[in-house]
């Protein structure tokens, strides 16, 4: 694969070539999403024209299926690049040219940009996730962490919160054998003694620091709790990747239980901050970016 920062820093020439950039959203059920608001209002505060179109596979009668043709139009009709969510994030991998070291350890996507012929896959999850943790939980024990929702989310914040200096960080998903084939990876990664599979939620819970919430349960549309709220206590802080509510039902139950929490809309500035660097090749304001998302989410 391609050196990541060499990768990551490159600009999307033919975006500027255009004057006005034009990127999206290709994902399920994102009729709500505010990455188009948040992406087009920082751009305007740094003079740029930029437009963020949303392409919901939920009104395509082929679903997930369209994704080869969405990316050859998308490249055709000259974007700069692509947002790319659930269910797409690994199914995208096989369509690219080339991958970020980042993307590539993880094995998902949710960035790609279009620099000139070739089409190269990124993962801000994984960065966005750590930067809105940092902001809202600085002094979070790291000891051991369990991680539940092993999917593309949960496997870029896996690598992050190894990264950040986890002792253990313990997997647990719906479907076990997930779990246990995503720490078999990180394992070699990052050794064996910091990384362990659970199939029980409860078991993986005792003696836990930290609790990462990392799959789509406690959405407006798959509302509920991922997990029993008897399990949660006040020396656990957990951490939210739903932002749609913002307060989801595990994060009421956890601030009941007196845990210190970290809600989904960190995560979702950071990885919008990942993104516009890597569609304009400029820095934009993260706390800008921040203070509109909360404008927009009231």
């Amino acid at each position: 694969m391609s050196d990541s920062a060499t990768v990551e820093s490159a600009p999307p020439v033919a975006a500027h070539a255009r004057g006005k950039l034009l990127v999206g959203l290709i994902g399920a059920g994102i009729q709500r999403s505010l990455s188009p608001a948040m992406h087009e209002e920082e751009a305007r505060a740094q003079g740029l024209r930029l437009h963020y179109q949303l392409i919901d596979l939920d009104r395509a009668a082929q679903g997930e299926r369209a994704l080869p043709a969405l990316i050859d139009a998308a490249r055709t009709m000259g974007f700069a690049g692509l947002n790319v969510t659930y269910p797409c994030k690994q199914a995208v991998i096989p369509l690219l040219d080339d991958l970020s070291d980042e993307a590539a350890a993880m094995g998902a996507v949710n960035t790609v940009v279009f620099d000139d012929r070739r089409t190269v896959g990124h993962n801000t999850d994984g960065s966005g996730w750590a930067w809105g943790f940092r902001r809202a939980l600085p002094q979070a024990d790291l000891s051991r962490v369990v991680l539940l929702g092993a999917g593309g989310a949960g496997s870029a914040i896996a690598h992050a919160v190894l990264r950040m200096g986890a002792g253990v960080l313990v997997l647990v998903d719906r479907e076990p054998e997930r779990a246990l084939a995503a720490a078999q990876s990180l394992a070699a990664r990052y050794g064996a003694q910091r990384v362990a599979a659970e199939a029980d939620a409860s078991r993986a819970l005792a003696g836990a620091s930290g609790l990462i919430h990392a799959t789509p349960t406690g959405m407006d549309k798959l509302p509920g709790m991922p997990l029993p709220a008897s399990l949660l206590r006040p020396d656990l802080w957990v951490s939210e990747i739903v932002y749609f509510p913002l307060e989801t039902a595990l994060l009421r139950a956890a601030r009941a239980a007196g845990c210190a929490v970290s809600d989904g809309g960190t995560m979702a500035v950071g990885q919008a901050v990942g993104a516009f660097r890597l569609f304009t090749g400029r820095e934009p304001d993260a706390e800008r970016m921040r203070r509109h998302f909360l404008q927009l989410i009231a």
